[in-house]
């Protein structure tokens, strides 16, 4: 589907998310390298694992990896001229919520989680996580979201 406006828009995707995904799916591709690499051994030590044992961690890596790209190219949260948009891990097609601009009284930003308030005393609103935005960017999410409310901290 082809955005008609991207240019106006701020796409925050989950690549902090993502990191922690991409460092078990090395550890998990270098647990099934071991099982290869021990299987010359076998013939004089039997209580070596057999080398198919490899194939667990490799499974596992596969659907890692797969879960890290799926972070690292997929939106978490999309600032555009209508609202926030916020898009969960698993099917996003169906579980995405739009918060137009207009329901939002206020916003902050404070101990990593973004805080948008729906009235002026803040007694209804919604808190989102920050932890799956790199870091980098959060400092670009702060600023767009100061830019829109002069007085959120």
């Amino acid at each position: 589907m082809a955005v008609a406006q991207a240019h106006k828009e701020l796409r925050f995707t989950r690549a902090g998310q993502a990191t922690g995904f991409w460092l078990a799916a090395a550890v998990l591709v270098m647990t099934a390298l071991v099982f290869v690499l021990v299987a010359p051994y076998r013939a004089e030590h039997a209580e070596l694992p057999h080398p198919a044992w490899g194939l667990v961690p490799l499974g596992l890596a596969t659907l890692t990896i797969r879960l890290a790209v799926r972070c690292t190219r997929h939106a978490y949260l999309i600032l555009s001229p209508i609202g926030v948009e916020i898009f969960p891990l698993f099917r996003p097609d169906s579980g995405m919520q739009l918060i137009a601009w207009a329901q939002i009284d206020s916003a902050e930003i404070a101990a990593g989680r973004l805080t948008l308030h729906y009235n002026l005393e803040k007694t209804a609103g919604l808190h989102l996580s920050l932890r799956p935005i790199a870091r980098l960017q959060r400092d670009l999410l702060t600023k767009a979201i100061q830019g829109r409310f002069p007085s959120s901290a």
